[in-house]
């Protein structure tokens, strides 16, 4: 069965809950949650005028294609009062396919791997919490030296 790495996140409200809520929610909707990492305090990316985010990786095992399961998401981001007006905007909850297992594939509403997975520590970091030695399939490099050799500065640390 395909495992699945998604990335939960949000800074309105009250983030602990709602990034239970979001797993729960994916377990029932999209497939069996396996594995969650820590929660990380993150800074905001590319909107600094914001609150600190909260964020956490969630591996799925599920059978749904990946356009599928992008549509579930979403849905589950709208029923729980995720507003898209502007880009990188304060939100409740955000929710990020960032790998299907080593799938690359691109279309109109969906890339994976996350074209900015690698770039980002507030993914990288609880990410390779879960899978450490998981390789991009692009890049081909473990998750842990995609870490290690990150160039972004941004504040991550554990809850």
């Amino acid at each position: 069965m395909p495992i699945v790495y998604l990335l939960t996140g949000g800074n309105i409200g009250n983030t602990n809950l709602e990034l239970s809520k979001a797993a729960a929610m994916i377990h029932e909707r999209v497939g069996g949650v396996r594995k969650a990492s820590e929660i990380y305090r993150t800074e905001p990316w590319g909107n600094p005028n914001q609150q600190y985010f909260l964020n956490q990786v969630l591996e799925v095992e599920s059978v749904m294609k990946p356009e599928d399961i992008m549509s579930k998401l979403l849905a589950i981001e709208q029923e729980m009062g995720r507003v898209r007006d502007k880009k990188w905007e304060p939100r409740v909850i955000d929710i990020d396919m960032l790998l299907y297992d080593n799938l690359i594939h691109e279309s109109d509403t969906l890339t994976l791997p996350h074209p900015h997975l690698h770039k980002r520590n507030f993914v990288l970091a609880p990410l390779a919490e879960l899978a450490p030695d998981l390789i991009h399939p692009v890049l081909q490099q473990s998750i842990a030296q995609l870490l290690q050799h990150s160039a972004d500065k941004g504040l991550v640390e554990k809850m």
